[in-house]
């Protein structure tokens, strides 16, 4: 196995466990907006694309309220919920002492984002964090990976590793020319089926174990 030369992370959910904060902020916006509540599982399985990309199927021409709701919701208690996944730091701060380029493609604004990175102190890690509405075209677009890693003068290719939770990060991946790297269990059978990963780990710590099999012990 190739060690990659530069590593794309998601963010929710693939470096911080959200998914209570996301289904907490959404539904309080489906109710307001006349909607039924989703149950944690439709959340996981459902929540995919930006905002942006999103509302105006659920919400149609009130859209935009609905994401000012959101984000509303959101903001009040997204730092105070923020938990790394286990073994996360302790990755990061492995990748950066041995140089590898990091950088941040989420679907998240890009406002919460980088606060989120700030408040975990994990900002100094990354070249760039890139979040929803930062690119002309969100993920699964290629362009929020190019602006990702245009700091880092790597282009998106095979050597570049996208790793993240569900398939629209496979699906980035794929648009970018990337290797996809799965993690966990929240893409559906059918978002594998339909785009199978390169490479799959069930956590943090596992990836962990497959990097250090390759970038980790590579002299650079």
């Amino acid at each position: 196995m190739t060690a990659p030369r530069a590593l794309i992370f998601d963010w929710d959910n693939t470096l911080v466990d959200t998914w209570p904060t996301i289904a907490a902020a959404l539904n309080a916006t489906l109710v307001a907006f006349g909607k039924p509540a989703w149950s944690e599982a439709d959340v996981r399985a459902r929540v995919r694309a930006s905002l942006r990309d999103s509302f105006p199927g659920l919400f149609g021409e009130r859209w935009t309220a609905a994401q000012d709701h959101f984000y509303q919701a959101f903001a009040r208690v997204h730092l105070e919920q923020l938990v790394p996944l286990p073994g996360a730091a302790d990755l990061l701060q492995a990748l950066v002492r041995q140089g590898v380029p990091l950088v941040v493609v989420s679907n998240k604004s890009g406002h919460y984002l980088r606060a989120e990175a700030t408040a975990l102190g994990w900002t100094p890690w990354f070249q760039r964090l890139v979040g929803a509405s930062d690119a002309a075209a969100d993920k699964p677009s290629r362009l929020a990976v190019e602006l990702a890693l245009a700091p880092t003068g790597i282009a998106p290719g095979p050597d570049v590793w996208f790793i993240g939770d569900t398939g629209i990060d496979i699906a980035c991946a794929r648009a970018a020319g990337c290797t996809a790297v799965l993690i966990g269990d929240h893409a559906t059978a059918e978002e594998r089926a339909r785009q199978p990963p390169d490479h799959y780990v069930p956590d943090v710590p596992a990836l962990h174990r497959l990097l250090a099999a390759t970038v980790l012990t590579s002299a650079r």
